[in-house]
């Protein structure tokens, strides 16, 4: 959401060093995500654009599927495992709420 989101927000991270490494598959998708020891600052786009991207863990993976319905054109999300094994029925629940959304082997 902070992605698209007019102006600057800032995470912080306390507890996982390594929390931030999907930002740079959301750079992919033209975010705007500065990455700068515990914190990133991300500055809202107009837009992002779909792209392949790499889910590392379980909410990156959920963060880089929900960027990817917002973004215009396709996203492809690979390890998706990491999003199965902590969401039931993740791909069904964005279905029932009319997200365009394929699980492709």
């Amino acid at each position: 959401m902070m992605c698209a989101a007019q102006g600057v927000s800032i995470i912080g991270e306390t507890i996982f060093p390594s929390r931030f490494h999907h930002a740079a598959e959301l750079r992919r998708m033209g975010a705007d995500i500065r990455v700068e020891g515990a914190a990133a600052v991300v500055r809202g786009v107009r837009r992002l654009s779909g792209a392949a991207v790499n889910a590392t863990d379980l909410r990156s993976g959920a963060a880089l599927v929900l960027a990817g319905l917002g973004a215009e054109g396709i996203t492809e999300v690979h390890g998706t495992q990491h999003v199965d094994r902590g969401y039931e029925r993740f791909e069904d629940q964005l279905l029932s709420i009319g997200a365009d959304v394929r699980r492709v082997d």
